[in-house]
């Protein structure tokens, strides 16, 4: 594998890592190299994003490496988050989210073995929606986020506490996940201020 073909892998492995990301330990280990080789090649490939104007950037954050956005371009991605035609969530977005209330604190990992799928973009959608959030950080190699709900998913479903949420033996089957997470928000759905709607489902996952 050829130097150009090293660090393609390495922003492959950024992208997949999401904003828990890999430090250089990690990413030595995957790719078979030496740590300073490591470094030598996310610091040529951090050259190249700034150099080609990318919408990307690679961090280090924390003694790891993410791919991030550029903080300029966040006015932008405010107004896709919020915009009307996104106004509505997913079902993906659903289902993490309420795996999310339910086990909080939970890792992306966790989510993921709950779900059966990637749950990175239903977790971005989330947090910019400000309904979940980074709460601590896991006691575990690379120490992954832990997610927990924030005071607006309270506001957002007109609970007091998180313990007014409906009986969780709904989630006792992870297997049904779909159809728990349907009969968790029409039970949560009353008609006010809910904009989630099962039958306005934006994107799937």
């Amino acid at each position: 594998m050829d130097f150009q073909q090293m660090k393609s892998v390495i922003e492959g492995l950024l992208f997949v890592a999401g904003d828990e990301g890999l430090d250089t330990k990690q990413l030595a280990e995957v790719l078979e190299l030496s740590t300073d080789v490591v470094r030598n090649l996310i610091g040529d490939l951090q050259r190249d994003f700034r150099n080609s104007k990318r919408g990307l950037q690679i961090v280090e954050l924390a003694g790891t490496y993410q791919l991030t956005t550029l903080p300029a371009h966040a006015p932008y991605l405010e107004r896709l988050a919020y915009s009307p035609s996104r106004s509505s969530l997913s079902q993906a977005a659903l289902e993490t989210l309420a795996i999310v209330a339910y086990k909080q604190p939970i890792t992306r990992v966790e989510i993921e073995e709950i779900r059966g799928v990637k749950a990175e973009r239903a977790l971005h959608t989330l947090v910019a929606k400000d309904l979940i959030k980074e709460v601590d950080r896991a006691d575990a190699p690379g120490r992954p986020i832990l997610y927990g709900t924030t005071k607006p998913f309270l506001d957002y479903f007109a609970l007091g506490t998180i313990e007014e949420l409906p009986e969780s033996s709904l989630f006792q089957n992870d297997d049904n996940l779909e159809e728990e997470t349907r009969l968790l928000f029409n039970k949560l759905d009353n008609g006010e201020s809910h904009q989630i709607s099962f039958d306005d489902v934006t994107e799937s996952e």
